[in-house]
């Protein structure tokens, strides 16, 4: 990993996190190389991590071995064209939501190695949550070097289907915001409750991240944690059964099928039809 160059195209909060992740698990900064279309927030990476950067996405395609697309979907395409060139046999790591390997393969025109990644915005305080699916191309140690890239930043699974991608959208990749929503609601009835304000904050996130830390560092699975915590005929109990009974698992069930579904509607909406053509086999071929 050390030795190998590594390029991010795009240069915005999930590059920075990742980059922030790779120089601290000793990956020299005059390997990390950054293109980046806005000359401020080129000065800001340098600066900040003494990295090269430059404003031409081929120029840095040609230079490293691996490249890290880190553009927003909508751009994805654009950029595929426009570094089409410069890929020979580096391996591509794209961490654009819903776009399949398949559509960018075929955009950089190529059967190229390309790791797909689902991170999800805790990624920026080193703490990320990601889903990773390689295509056949990908070798043994190209999966390494994915999976080194996700977890300088936190978890790091993989996944046999590229389907199941939209899964890990719906379950980690859209989570942060489910918990957001839930704290809301603890902190807005803790104040409706009589607390003060930073009472009603302090309490219910220091709340969930003891009850994700018990979760993660415990031998036993959530409901058994759970059960452990609720007494018979106590003030839990009552908690917990008024959330059985409005459904909250029915509630959980569908907003994240509604988020996988929606994954695979973008996933057809940004990559377009695929262009069939047939090849000097003859043999019908994706273009």
């Amino acid at each position: 990993m050390q030795n190998l160059k590594i390029g991010f195209i795009g240069g915005g909060n999930m590059a920075s996190s990742l980059i922030g992740g790779l120089l601290a698990d000793g990956v020299p900064a005059e390997r990390i190389y950054v293109a980046e279309p806005h000359s401020e927030s080129r000065a800001r990476l340098a600066a900040d991590y003494r990295v090269h950067v430059t404003e031409s996405n081929a120029e840095l395609a040609e230079s490293c071995d691996v490249i890290v697309l880190a553009v927003k979907p909508q751009m994805l395409k654009t950029v595929c064209d426009g570094i089409a060139d410069s890929v020979k046999k580096q391996l591509i790591i794209s961490i654009a939501a819903g776009l399949r390997s398949d559509a960018i393969g075929r955009w950089l025109g190529r059967d190229v190695a390309i790791v797909r990644c689902m991170p999800n915005t805790p990624s920026l305080v080193q703490c990320g949550a990601a889903g990773l699916f390689a295509n056949a191309k990908v070798n043994a140690e190209q999966r390494d070097v994915a999976e080194s890239l996700m977890r300088a930043v936190g978890l790091a699974v993989w996944v046999d289907s590229e389907d199941l991608l939209d899964a890990v959208t719906a379950v980690s990749g859209s989570g942060p915001a489910y918990f957001f929503l839930f704290i809301e609601a603890m902190q807005a009835t803790g104040r409706e409750l009589g607390l003060s304000d930073k009472a009603a904050s302090l309490l219910t996130l220091q709340t969930a991240m003891g009850a994700a830390r018990m979760a993660l560092e415990s031998d036993d699975d959530a409901a058994t944690l759970r059960r452990k915590v609720t007494s018979p005929n106590g003030t839990t109990e009552q908690a917990i059964t008024s959330f059985e009974a409005a459904g909250l698992r029915d509630i959980v069930g569908d907003a994240l099928t509604a988020a996988r579904d929606r994954s695979i509607s973008l996933s057809q909406e940004l990559a377009g039809p695929a262009r069939l053509e047939k090849d000097s086999t003859g043999e019908t071929t994706a273009q």
